[in-house]
């Protein structure tokens, strides 16, 4: 254990208060007009930025790092023991006590394709899930069984009556998959009662809760579950999948090499126990530090106080981007309670011209596309079959100019009111209607849009006023 985790859960240290700075919070970006702006960051939902205690404590185990695991020097001691305790504080984290086994990787996504091989799935298996999923939670079970889908309301959200329908129908599913929080909408299934719906029926669950764990406690009565560090203030490449020891007891590992063997020969391959049998190579120490940290930073503020602010500035934002003329809010009605996510339309104005605008002319970055959940966006924006098919044929022909997509602006513990009014502001300008003060081109092949008025990458000019940023 590391002395910066240490200190961060001392007895009698007072919790942060929330909102709390994030490392990179002060930086300056160059906007279009020359002025200097603080720059802020509405896309947590993709990535946050990192805690400063997670910060020291990267800096203080770096001259301590080594290989963990049967090594008998100074360093690799101390790097294991870290290693492990990462571990230990990830089972805690998640309620998780018994049999289960935490396995460290890189994301979430690496996670479901991990389980996924190891639950041994074939053509004939039924996956149930949902149109509300990321990625991961889909194309995963895609590629090893096949999946039953339980649809979603105009407004992006399912009911436990859904997925118990999904359940009841015949062949009877291997395994549920389902999102803890969406990433598009913030929408919180009432995963308790699905949880027991599915166990009742004898179908094991698993939880994707990589938007749910840096805001909520996880059901601790999920039988899988699994999310990443880089989405809780520990962006270092950590993932975290958990689940039963016996379900990793048997059988080739996901991946295959050193660390995830007691002996090899060249005829025969005597694996490891769980979890070491699951990790092969070298792993990532410092992302488990990272993670530990976050952990415990959140543990020290709590889940009352999290999930306060949070719902205080989801109600700000989405109500905020909903009064605006033009504008359009995606997702639960008002008054819902969702994660501090809103994901909207400009009308007139191209989801990518949109990203851009914030960016160039108010220093505010936020995510736009389709957030790798096309599925659910397709039927939030309400469009048909056919609209999507002319989109999808555009893009075989390596048009990306036309895709449809929005604006999606997602905060956490570090957001401030004075940050939600900030966007609103600039959201509001861009919908009135007025001409941009500087061109944008957009690039074909990407669909992105940008301005030869700024330029952070120091492929062409900076704006006079800002010193060259």
């Amino acid at each position: 254990m590391i002395e910066t985790t240490e200190a961060a859960t001392r007895a009698g240290s007072e919790p942060p208060v929330l909102p709390i700075a994030l490392v990179g919070d002060d930086e300056g970006v160059c906007c279009a007009d020359g002025v200097e702006r603080r720059y802020l960051s509405f896309d947590a939902a993709a990535s946050t930025g990192a805690l400063p205690q997670v910060m020291r404590a990267v800096e203080e185990f770096l001259p301590r790092y080594s290989s963990i695991h049967r090594g008998a020097g100074y360093k690799s001691q101390l790097s294991t023991a870290a290693y492990e305790h990462a571990r230990e504080a990830a089972l805690a984290f998640a309620g998780r006590r018994g049999d289960d086994v935490a396995i460290i990787c890189r994301n979430t996504t690496e996670a479901v394709n991990h389980l996924a091989y190891r639950l041994g799935l074939g053509g004939d298996d039924v996956v149930v899930t949902t149109v509300v999923e990321h990625h991961a939670n889909l194309l995963p079970w895609r590629r090893q069984a096949s999946c039953r889908y339980v649809e979603c309301t105009p407004e992006g959200t399912f009911s436990p009556a859904d997925v118990i329908a999904a359940l009841e129908a015949r062949p009877r599913p291997r395994l549920l998959a389902v999102t803890g929080a969406s990433n598009i909408t913030g929408f919180q299934p009432d995963l308790e009662p699905i949880i027991e719906a599915a166990h009742e029926r004898g179908v094991p669950v698993f939880v994707d809760a990589a938007q749910l764990a840096p805001h909520a406690p996880m059901s601790a009565g999920a039988d899988f579950i699994a999310w990443s560090g880089h989405k809780m203030y520990a962006p270092f490449g950590s993932g975290i999948l958990i689940g039963p020891r016996a379900a990793f007891g048997e059988g080739d590992p996901f991946l295959a090499g050193g660390g995830a063997v007691d002996l090899v020969d060249l005829a025969e391959v005597v694996w490891s126990g769980p979890p070491e049998r699951e990790e092969a190579g070298s792993p990532n120490v410092v992302g488990a530090v990272a993670l530990d940290a976050a952990i415990a930073v959140l543990s020290e503020i709590g889940w009352p106080a999290v999930r306060r602010h949070d719902a205080a500035i989801a109600e700000r934002l989405r109500r905020g981007l909903a009064g605006i003329a033009g504008v359009r809010l995606l997702g639960p009605s008002l008054g819902t309670t969702t994660l501090p996510v809103a994901t909207f339309e400009v009308e007139g104005v191209a989801h990518g011209l949109v990203a851009a605008r914030l960016s160039a002319e108010f220093g505010i970055g936020v995510r736009h596309g389709c957030f790798c959940a096309h599925p659910y966006l397709m039927r939030l924006l309400g469009l048909s079959d056919d609209e999507i098919g002319r989109y999808r044929d555009a893009v075989r022909q390596g048009d990306r100019s036309v895709m449809p997509g929005a604006v999606r602006a997602s905060g956490g513990i570090q957001t401030s009111d004075d940050d939600v009014d900030r966007l609103l502001e600039a959201v509001r300008v861009i919908a009135s209607g007025e001409p941009a003060p500087v061109a944008y081109a957009q690039e074909p092949a990407t669909g992105d849009w940008s301005t030869d008025a700024v330029s952070w990458l120091g492929a062409g000019r900076a704006p006079t006023g800002c010193g060259g940023v």
